[in-house]
Formats: C-alpha cells, sequence, structure tokens
C-alpha cells in the first residue's frame, strides 16, 4: 500500500526532528553503551525501535484513542511508565555510587554476555511501551499521513518502519560516539557522573509523568 508521496515527505521531516531531539530514549541508549559497549547500545535502540510497531498498531486499531478516551486504563499505562522510569534511575544512581572493581572477566562471559543483551533490548522495549507520551504522539500524527482511501494498518506499519529506520540510525550513532570517546580516555569517574545525571533525569521524568 502506497503512501501520499506530499504526506510522506511531510511526515519525514516531522518524524526526523521528533528523533534527534533528546529524550529518555536517548539517555537509556547513551547509558546502556557507557555500560556494556556499542552492542549494548544498539541492541537497547532495536529495543526502543520495535515499540514502535507496538504504538502503530495500536494507533491503527483504535486502541490509543480507547486508552485516552478511557481515565482508569490510561492512568494505568501513565503510572505503569513513571513507575519504570523512576526504576531505570535508581539503577543508574546505583551504578553512580557504586565503588569497587569491576566484576570478573572470567566469570562466565558468554553467559553474561547474552544476559546484557537481553536485559538491554528488555529496557529499550519497555521505556518505549510504556511511554505515553509515545502513545499519544502516534494517534495524534500518524492519521495525519495515512491515506483514507487506503488500508490504514498497513500504511501506520509503513510510516513506523521509516520511523524505526531512522532511530536505529541516529542511536546507534550515538553509541558510536559513545564508545568512540570512551575509546579517547572515558574515564571511570565520568561513567558515574553520566549514570548520576541520567539516573536523575529518569527519577524526575518518571516524578513529572506521575503528577501530570
Amino acid at each position: 500500500m502506497m503512501l501520499i508521496p506530499d504526506l510522506f515527505w511531510a511526515y519525514l521531516v516531522a518524524i526526523t526532528l521528533l528523533t534527534i531531539t533528546p529524550g529518555v530514549d536517548t539517555l537509556l541508549v547513551m547509558r546502556n553503551t557507557g555500560r556494556g559497549g556499542f552492542r549494548d547500545g544498539c541492541v537497547t535502540s532495536v529495543g526502543i525501535c520495535s515499540g514502535l510497531f507496538i504504538h502503530a498498531a495500536l494507533s491503527a486499531l483504535g486502541i490509543s484513542l480507547l486508552l485516552v478516551e478511557t481515565a482508569w486504563a490510561f492512568s494505568a499505562l501513565k503510572w505503569a511508565g513513571a513507575c519504570y522510569l523512576v526504576w531505570l534511575g535508581i539503577g543508574s544512581l546505583r551504578q553512580a555510587l557504586r565503588r569497587g572493581a569491576a566484576p570478573a572477566a572470567h566469570a562466565e562471559p558468554m553467559a553474561r554476555r547474552e544476559l546484557t543483551v537481553a536485559v538491554s533490548f528488555r529496557e529499550g522495549l519497555l521505556s518505549n511501551v510504556l511511554n505515553p507520551k509515545t502513545a499519544l504522539f502516534y494517534m495524534a500524527l500518524l492519521p495525519q499521513f495515512v491515506d483514507p482511501a487506503g488500508n490504514a494498518f498497513q500504511q501506520s506499519l509503513m510510516l513506523a518502519g521509516v520511523h524505526f529506520l531512522l532511530a536505529m540510525l541516529w542511536q546507534c550513532g550515538l553509541a558510536w560516539v559513545m564508545v568512540t570517546f570512551r575509546g579517547l580516555g572515558m574515564t571511570t569517574r565520568m561513567k558515574r557522573v553520566l549514570n548520576g545525571l541520567t539516573g536523575g533525569f529518569f527519577v524526575a521524568m518518571g516524578a513529572k509523568l506521575a503528577s501530570t
């Protein structure tokens, strides 16, 4: 199902501006890259961007509209997202305050790497899916660029696919920059400062989300 060219280019501009605007997703990718390297940053991005298809499907099916019109359902989603952001923030703050030697590299390295990848993907996916602002954005934005004469579900997934590619390029680029600067001498203290800043931001965002 092809999209209207004029609508597609307008969507491309809008979604590019949205993608490069710093937010929770950006900081989560940066934090996880600092924790586990370039691969963990990219896996986090895959998790975040996979959530876009869920929001697109819900938007096309009208479930997002139902969530907005049903006060208790939207409140439940908002509180789930707020609690998850606070939980992520506390984890980052704990890493910032942690002292001592790093874990031993010989302790099941392969199993440890696989666990880290799974955690990074889950953190990214949940961060996106539990973000009510993303649901609202997709509910409000996608219908503006969908041809009403065509299949809304297919068009929504195609638009989410474009967003997926743009966000992956941007976030993986950020992960590469993080790894490059670390290779140029990013110290343990700098990592702790980054974890402290991101942890404080996540907690503050969670508290703000819960209070609105």
